[in-house]
């Protein structure tokens, strides 16, 4: 059908001043307009005149659509973005915003000789000896920053490079040991006298003196440690805070050592003659429980009681480190594991009874090379870093968390792992935005809740002492004074100090927040309630209920109820808001949910000192963002509610 031919006929300006005319004197009943016809025939309950009245108002809709599009990425990304709530990473701690983990540049992509990574950047050297440095290289509170590089590394001018925490060491072409970063804890260079805190660089390395770059075997950084094994001697300097056995590792092995492997609190040495040393005094071997690749009767990984006594019937060929555990590859091309295991480091697999040649270590997951190139990758795989599982290749490589793979002649064949930090890491090492994640979920749960307690509890007393008045009215009111009379966030900090020092579980103690918030927060919305229900209790219809037998209970909540709903509505919305902001602030002031489990709030309370507000903007203005735009769609969405439902408001306001 035509739209056209149904639409009302256009008055012009003649017509419309003598229906005007006409209204003003001959009343208003004698003619109406073709458009007010129409809406006559057009009528509509008022519950579409609403929806329609709502979705008429734009900000009103966007507040809408922003507050679900909040609602499912808080409930539904904790399925896509898991958390472990008791992770953290020392080596991944106040990272700003960066998704560059994986770019390898292109120059070395096509022709790689060594890329190593430990913390939160990654470096690599090519075949034709030039130097890059991808990731996260910068710190403004320490004024680190890695791309000032030596005037020595130049292209074509560096043999090896390795990356620590905060610090990179590079062998130059010429011989020089150069290091750029920072030196506070002795990473490179000279160190003052009588500290014995640190371990110096070798003496025939500082101050620009020149090393045969041949003979370095072996060059790897740890966490402010540097390992160097040259010329068949084993040379370490840095943090002896740092490192448990450093100490003891320096000037001890002068010949016949092949390799060093470094976690984050100690180190293990490869000699030519297969063993395994340690120092000796920090840290040994010896009585330590180890993991195999071999199979028991049972299928499980084939465990070791004491590792030092098994390693005098195996001789290692090569050796790798994680954050916590270490590998050694012995020359059957068995894999041993020993270490901490967090997250299934010590879970070998069987290889498949191929001959493993190669083995590296990241953060937190192990990669190794099979005889025929197969790879095989074991451990954390949080961020695809054991994607490289099953693809063959001739050389492997690993960052913090990640994997490279190259063919024999040195062309990048694949990258796998950690892209970067959508919107940084904490001060823990936590990723931000898988934070926001799940703290919002947990923020909205505890603020729904609220809500929830709270109206459930105001229409019972609002409706009870509107409709029955007299004495139960006015008890129910000085129980209503007495509560509104309670200094809210106080006395919501008193009690959940009090929570804190029971000896529950923390489901349960969350649950007692949201409880506490609900039974503090009903007291505006029951005199409400109670003041509509005041006035429609006098109304035709409740007296007609109570001529027809019903009962007061009945009438109460089934009759006069549904009349007042919509003043309900708009102070529920409104009241989600209010409660949001309790939950973060009493989180933000340390009473509400704890560490290590986020929310809004108490990620906001880890930003709370003038270091982190200055210089690590991203760990307070990501949070406080979803927690305002979240509070100021709702209250948008209450307002139009407000002026929609309310037949005393400015619809057109």
């Amino acid at each position: 059908m035509d739209k056209k031919n149904n639409a009302a006929p256009k008055e012009n300006i003649f017509q419309t001043l003598w229906r005007w005319t006409k209204r003003m004197f001959m009343g208003a009943s004698k003619e109406l307009s073709m458009d007010e016809k129409l809406a006559v025939e057009k009528l509509e309950s008022p519950s579409v005149m609403a929806v329609k009245s709502f979705f008429r108002r734009k900000l009103a809709v966007i507040a809408l659509v922003v507050l679900i599009s909040m609602f499912l990425f808080v409930f539904i990304g904790p399925s896509i973005w898991p958390m472990d709530v008791n992770y953290t990473d020392t080596l991944q701690k106040n990272l700003a915003p960066n998704y560059t983990f994986l770019s390898v540049p292109k120059e070395l992509a096509g022709n790689i000789k060594t890329i190593n990574g430990f913390g939160s950047y990654t470096v690599g050297v090519s075949q034709d000896h030039n130097f890059y440095i991808w990731g996260n290289m910068k710190d403004t509170l320490s004024d680190l920053d890695l791309t000032k590089q030596p005037e020595e590394i130049r292209d074509g001018n560096v043999f090896t490079a390795a990356a620590g925490s905060n610090h990179v060491i590079a062998v130059t072409m010429d011989g020089k040991v150069v290091g750029w970063g920072s030196n506070r804890n002795g990473q490179y260079g000279e160190v003052a006298e009588g500290e014995t805190q640190y371990v110096q660089m070798p003496d025939f390395m500082l101050g620009g003196k020149t090393i045969d770059p041949e003979k370095v075997e072996q060059l790897v950084c740890g966490y402010q440690v540097t390992g160097m094994v040259y010329d068949g001697g084993l040379y370490v300097w840095g943090n002896t805070s740092g490192m448990g056995n450093i100490k003891e590792l320096a000037g001890k092995y002068t010949e016949g050592v092949k390799d060093i492997a470094i976690s984050n609190y100690y180190a293990i040495v490869l000699m030519e003659d297969g063993s395994i040393k340690t120092g000796g005094a920090t840290f040994s071997i010896n009585g330590q429980k180890a993991s195999s690749n071999l199979r028991d009767e049972k299928g499980a990984n084939l465990i070791y009681k004491d590792l030092g006594k098994e390693m005098r019937n195996h001789k290692g060929v090569d050796i790798a480190a994680t954050q916590n555990c270490f590998a050694i590859l012995t020359d059957s091309g068995e894999v041993i594991v020993f270490g901490a295991a967090k997250y299934g480091e010590r879970d070998i697999p069987s290889f498949d009874g191929k001959k493993i040649v190669k083995i590296e270590g990241g953060t937190n997951h192990f990669v190794a090379l099979a005889e025929d190139g197969t790879v095989y990758a074991w451990g954390l795989g949080d961020s695809g870093q054991l994607g490289a599982d099953g693809e063959t290749a001739g050389h492997i490589f690993t960052g913090a968390k990640a994997t490279y793979l190259a063919d024999e002649n040195g062309e990048l064949s694949g990258k796998y792992g950690f892209k970067g930090y959508l919107m940084g890491t904490d001060s823990m090492g936590r990723d931000v935005f898988t934070r926001i994640v799940h703290g919002g979920k947990m923020t909205m749960t505890i603020g729904a809740v609220a809500v929830i307690v709270s109206t459930i509890i105001a229409i019972i007393i609002g409706c009870l002492a509107g409709y029955f008045g007299g004495w139960v009215d006015m008890l129910l009111m000085r129980v209503t004074e007495i509560f509104s009379a309670i200094p809210f966030l106080p006395f919501a900090m008193l009690l959940s100090y009090v929570i804190q020092t029971m000896p529950i579980s923390e489901t349960t103690r969350i649950f007692i927040i949201m409880v506490m918030l609900g039974l503090l927060s009903w007291t505006g919305l029951a005199r409400m309630i109670r003041a509509q229900v005041l006035a429609e209790r006098e109304k035709e219809f409740v007296l007609a209920a109570k001529s027809m037998g019903i009962r007061e209970r009945a009438i109460a909540f089934k009759h006069i109820l549904p009349n007042v709903i919509s003043i309900i509505l708009v102070n529920v919305t409104l009241d989600f808001a209010s409660c949001l902001l309790t939950e973060s602030s009493l989180s933000y002031l340390g009473f509400g949910v704890q560490q290590p489990r986020p929310t809004w709030g108490n990620m906001l309370n880890g930003a709370n000192n003038s270091l982190v507000i200055q210089n690590y903007w991203w760990q307070w203005v990501f949070p406080a963002l979803f927690l305002a735009i979240a509070t100021i769609s709702i209250n948008i969405i209450g307002d139009a509610l407000r002026d929609i439902l309310d037949p005393k408001s400015d619809r057109e306001k």
